[in-house]
Parts: structure tokens; C-alpha cells; sequence
């Protein structure tokens, strides 16, 4: 009989391993039936979308506290769908304070859970990592290093691989792609990426495209491409003054492709730029109160990905008071040029892509989904509210 598989996503990047995950899924069990929270990604791949994600995903505490009434009714439609329906298994994808709780409800309605993605708790709240133990059957990660430190706090994780590996792919040639978009192909192209949520644009854009004109005014030639997350509002891209900027939407690849260097949001952006073997800066910003609370919690003293995987710093990283507009031109324009840190920022993404290991992710994912989705189902527990 076809499995029914619950997925939850809650963020861009979710969605699109999610629906990477959902074809997967179709290809090793044609009739699955796949429901649950997620976007486009997961839609077109033939989820049945039980609630849309977008308007769900921010940073910050004072924003979280504005998206809970939204968050709260999202959580209550899909238990309610997981009642009715009874899956065979359930899958949270990263989205941590959304899915630990759903996770919890879903177990206790006897629904065996697999975490795909799970947070990078190891970096900032290690003590959940016992929690995560609690709620989920198996926890798939895709960073190498993490499977010995789920080992160290007492529990078990599988390493999959990266689905990005599989995933970023330019759709066109680089010089098509540039003239398209208005720009000179045979100019410096740098790659802007400020975040895929609203509140991470609103705080980091802005500096981008000031520090653009300082790098402009030490290479004239230069060029900027925005890529816009899908879903975002146009408006949160209004580009003003003369510096050639195009902003181009659900297109990060061919941006990444195309480009000579990348100044990015930490997050899954660095790992999608180091699979490009592109040199990047790194940088990010929150409200003052979310980073003097959050900081407590910090366990690594690096925060792009990039440089964890790496085990060192291979890319510059310019986080809160050390992110201006005149730091970023003084790192980009370093990395620009030929010499000793454009080859070292090369050789340093280089090896993060190695270390992340082959394609092949989603379906190994998937497979792990089938498998516990065909175990004899555990009595169900008490039901939640």
C-alpha cells in the first residue's frame, strides 16, 4: 500500500529540500501521497499544501512574537490534518520552534518522525539536542562534522550528504544569463544575497547597496546582481542612485554562476555560494536585543557555515557592529582582485564543497522516510489539543 508522508518546511530553504524530498519520494513509491506545510518547491513536486509557510519565517525575538497568532493556527490546521489522515510517517525540515513543538504532538498520536535537517543546535542551544532526541525516530543531518557531535550529547544521527549538491544548477549559460539581465558579461559581477526573509532584507540590503558604491568607486567596472528570494514583497528591493544593479527573483544559481564574488547572509546561501566554488564575504544583522540575548547561547566562535564545515576561516565574516558598508567594500574589493586572498577564499570553499560529499541526498533521505513509514505502527498515545 502507498505510504502517506506529512512533511513540514517553514522557510525557502525548507521548501526546496522538501520538494527535492518529495520527488524522491515519488520515485522510489509512485503513489505516495505527500500533505503538509511548505511552498511552491513542495507543490510542484505533488505535495497537497495543507498551509502555505510564507509570513511564517523570520529572525529575531520581537518578530517571532508578531508571526505567533499565524504560527499558532498553522500548528493547530496540521495536527488537525494529522488526526484525520494518520500518516504513516511525518518529516520536519529544520524550522525549529514551529516543528519541535508539532514533532511532540504528532508522537504522541503514535506518528513516527523523521527530522531531515534538524537546526544547528550544537551551535547555539546544545541542551535541545536532548529534546530533538525525545521527539524524532531518526535525525538526518547534512553538514559532515555533525553526526560525531549528536554522538558526544548521547544520541544518533545519520549523515546524508548536502542536497544542494544535487540541486544548484545554473539554468543558463553565464554571458545569456548576464545579458538578460542588462549586464556586461565580460565585466566584475558581484552577487548580492541578503536573506530570504522580509525582517533579514530590511536589515541587510541597505548596507549592500551602500557599500556597492565604494567598491564601484575603486573598480568602475563593477557590476551587482540582487538575487530576490521567491515570495519576497518587490518593494523590500527598491534600488535607487546610478550603480548598474539588477535584481533577479528565484534565481540564486544562475546569480551564483554568473558572479566573480558573493556578499551573502549567512545561512544555506554560503553553502549554495561554496558549491559554486565562489569566493565570498559573509555578513549579518539582527536587532540589537535578539543579538545580545542570542550571543549568550553561541557556542562557536564563527558564524558562516562555510567556515564551520571548513574548520577554520576561509571567508571573511562581518556580523552586527562589524558589518558596515565601508568593512564590506574593504573585503570585497580584497577578494576581487587576483592575488593571495582571492586563492586562498578559492581553495578554502573548494574544500568545504569536497567535504560535504556526493549527490544523492534526497534519495537517501527518502529512502529512510520509506523505511520507518512501512514499520508496524506503535499504539497510539494519548491525543493532544
Amino acid at each position: 500500500m502507498p505510504a502517506t508522508v506529512l512533511i513540514s518546511c517553514g522557510e525557502p530553504s525548507g521548501d526546496l529540500y522538501a520538494g527535492a524530498l518529495a520527488a524522491s519520494l515519488r520515485s522510489l513509491d509512485p503513489g505516495v501521497r505527500l500533505l503538509g506545510l511548505g511552498g511552491d518547491q513542495f507543490k510542484a513536486a505533488g505535495g497537497e499544501l495543507v498551509g502555505d509557510f510564507r509570513g511564517l519565517a523570520v529572525t529575531g525575538l520581537a518578530e517571532a512574537v508578531r508571526v505567533l497568532p499565524r504560527s499558532l493556527l498553522m500548528y493547530r490546521r496540521l495536527l488537525g490534518v494529522a488526526r484525520e489522515v494518520r500518516p504513516d510517517v511525518a518529516v520536519a525540515i529544520d524550522f525549529p520552534d514551529f516543528n519541535f513543538r508539532l514533532a511532540a504532538s504528532l508522537r504522541r498520536l503514535g506518528i513516527p518522525l523523521v527530522y531531515y535537517i534538524p537546526p544547528q543546535l550544537w551551535a547555539w542551544r546544545s541542551g535541545r539536542m536532548r529534546r530533538l532526541r525525545a521527539i524524532a525516530d531518526r535525525i538526518l543531518v547534512i553538514f559532515p562534522f555533525e553526526p560525531e557531535i549528536y554522538r558526544r550529547a548521547g544520541t544518533e544521527a545519520t549523515f546524508v550528504g548536502h542536497p544542494l549538491l544535487e540541486l544548484a544548477r545554473p539554468t543558463e549559460a553565464r554571458e545569456t544569463f548576464l545579458r538578460s539581465v542588462g549586464l556586461d558579461p565580460a565585466a566584475p559581477v558581484v552577487a548580492l544575497l541578503p536573506g530570504s526573509r522580509p525582517n533579514e532584507v530590511s536589515a541587510i540590503l541597505p548596507t549592500l547597496l551602500e557599500a556597492t558604491t565604494a567598491i564601484s568607486a575603486a573598480a568602475p567596472r563593477a557590476q551587482y546582481l540582487v538575487a530576490r528570494a521567491p515570495g519576497l514583497d518587490p518593494r523590500l528591493f527598491g534600488i535607487g542612485g546610478g550603480t548598474p544593479v539588477s535584481v533577479v527573483e528565484g534565481r540564486a544559481d544562475d546569480v551564483l554562476a554568473a558572479c566573480d564574488l558573493v556578499i551573502t547572509a549567512s545561512g544555506t546561501a554560503t553553502v549554495q555560494a561554496a558549491i559554486h566554488e565562489r569566493p565570498m564575504v559573509v555578513v549579518y544583522r539582527v536587532s540589537s536585543l535578539t543579538y545580545a540575548v542570542g550571543r549568550r547561547f553561541v557556542h562557536v566562535d564563527t558564524f558562516a557555515m562555510v567556515n564551520l564545515v571548513a574548520g577554520e576561516r576561509v571567508v571573511p565574516e562581518l556580523i552586527q557592529e562589524g558589518f558596515t558598508a565601508s568593512a564590506v567594500a574593504d573585503e570585497a574589493l580584497r577578494l576581487l582582485r587576483a592575488g593571495e586572498a582571492r586563492d586562498r577564499a578559492l581553495r578554502g570553499v573548494r574544500t568545504v564543497k569536497e567535504k560535504l560529499g556526493g549527490p544523492g541526498a534526497s534519495r537517501r533521505a527518502a529512502e529512510v522516510v520509506l523505511e520507518l513509514a512501512r514499520r508496524p505502527r506503535k499504539a497510539e498515545m494519548q491525543d493532544v489539543k
